[in-house]
């Protein structure tokens, strides 16, 4: 036998392969950790998916047992979709119950000035400051049985009963209502109205809307799915590279 053709002992892998369990493993804590699909199992795509689930946690950690979207999480996420050549498109999915408004709103900010095309799909629910973290995107989707709870500003906790505070609720509804009129078709009457109805929920103020409600008020661009929400991103993409030629 030559010496080439001795059987190699305790050979180990080169540095940089890893073992298939261990990159598996890593994987599936990327989709815990930040909701993200990318090159999972192999998968490869020029579009981000990004998952905002639960409550939009902000500078409050909520209990354990909560599920949430921690803006800590996405803000990184959102400014690699921008510095990225390779990414193309942005694909934003929600169900989500609301949550803290600024950093709702500092997500929305930053997926409405991305330079990219975008386009969000609400599944069972977009409510509260899940509203302009949907229409945050260059184009919309609803699916047909999903719903978005639309309700004034509140707090919880302790609040002091003064005049400054309700100035202050009013100006940070303010900032909600204004940017879902400058990223939607909806106009500020409209959102004002169902913003603030009583008649709706039984114990709160505002409008509970169904998917076809929330197309019809320009809230949202279109009834479909993941497949209609694909095709549409993928089209945008398309037309923005045939613009750049």
């Amino acid at each position: 036998m030559k010496e080439n053709d001795k059987p190699k002992k305790d050979e180990k892998p080169r540095k940089d392969e890893k073992p298939e369990v261990e990159e598996q493993s890593e994987i599936k804590k990327t989709i815990d950790d930040f909701g993200t699909i990318n090159n999972a199992f192999d998968f490869r795509s020029n579009i981000q998916y990004l998952t905002i689930i639960g409550s939009i946690e902000g500078h409050v950690v909520l209990p354990p047992q909560d599920k949430t979207t921690k803006y800590e999480n996405i803000i990184p996420q959102l400014v690699a979709v921008e510095e990225n050549d390779n990414i193309k498109g942005l694909l934003t999915i929600l169900n989500t119950v609301g949550g803290d408004v600024e950093a709702g709103l500092a997500i929305a900010e930053l997926t409405a000035t991305l330079s990219k095309p975008t386009v969000s799909l609400v599944l069972g629910g977009g409510h509260s400051i899940g509203i302009p973290l949907a229409t945050a995107s260059k184009y919309s989707f609803i699916a047909e049985s999903a719903t978005m709870t639309m309700h004034p500003i509140r707090l919880t906790g302790l609040v002091i009963g003064a005049q400054q505070t309700f100035d202050y609720f009013k100006k940070m509804q303010d900032r909600v209502v204004d940017f879902i009129v400058r990223t939607s078709k909806a106009d500020r009457e409209t959102v004002l109205s169902y913003m603030n109805a009583t008649g709706n929920i039984a114990n709160d103020v505002g409008t509970i809307l169904f998917s076809s409600d929330a197309t019809q008020i320009g809230l949202i661009d279109e009834v479909g799915g993941l497949m209609q929400a694909l095709n549409k991103l993928k089209s945008m993409i398309q037309e923005e590279q045939n613009n750049q030629r």
